[in-house]
């Protein structure tokens, strides 16, 4: 059993939790690593409390405040983003928001997240909580153009376009792409994409994770054509 807090996998685990090294990333919770086990993610490295190492020792490494019972390292999985559904991010840097992003593509189907330039990385310890285990379940992309994208490619602006609820069925596969709350989409990503919708709300803009969940939520619940 691991005890001493200078162990060699230790430190590597405080680099992989402060993003110091890539590559690999920490999933803590006995939950987590559930989600992972369904989802046919097997881990280089297990941690149990009482187990491979003291509760004190794993202590030292968790980025809880409230410490962690179990924890595993996972090799990194980069995909290419698919249909028929996708959700594009586009400078979204609240690492928060991508994962609840992730856990609300998983909610309605999505076949992919696209994580497009400066946007969080998606498997740093706040993003991967925030999923709720669905980093381990959706196909995570990396993408620099709009190009890149797949089906119809749908800007999310906060004013312009057609309503969200009046889009209808679009095509059989779509992408909304989705910008940073105060900033919303690039001028030249909105001109690159097919059309432009946005979301009838009251007050001035949703964050991001929002806007992308209700896209995901209007798009199943078209009927078929």
């Amino acid at each position: 059993m691991i005890t001493s807090h200078a162990n060699p996998l230790l430190k590597d685990i405080r680099r992989l939790q402060a993003r110091r090294a890539r590559g690999r990333f920490v999933a803590e919770g006995e939950d987590l690593l559930a989600a992972a086990h369904e989802a046919g993610w097997e881990p280089e490295h297990v941690l149990r409390a009482g187990v491979e190492v003291s509760a004190a020792a794993l202590a030292t490494v968790s980025a809880l405040g409230s410490g962690t019972r179990a924890l595993g390292v996972f090799a990194e999985r980069w995909a290419p983003p698919t249909g028929p559904l996708c959700v594009a991010l586009w400078g979204v840097r609240d690492p928060g928001n991508v994962g609840t992003v992730l856990r609300g593509a998983l909610a309605f189907g999505a076949a992919s997240v696209a994580l497009g330039p400066d946007t969080a990385d998606p498997f740093g310890p706040k993003a991967v909580r925030a999923s709720m285990g669905a980093i381990f379940a959706v196909p995570v992309a990396r993408v620099a153009s709009v190009t890149e994208l797949p089906g119809t490619r749908i800007a999310l602006d906060a004013r312009r376009g057609t309503p969200l609820p009046e889009l209808g069925r679009i095509a059989d596969a779509v992408t909304f792409v989705v910008g940073a709350e105060r900033e919303g989409l690039p001028e030249d990503v909105i001109a690159a994409c097919d059309a432009a919708a946005h979301i009838p709300i009251n007050n001035e803009s949703l964050n991001a994770a929002m806007a992308a969940t209700l896209a995901m939520y209007e798009r199943t619940r078209v009927p078929e054509a």
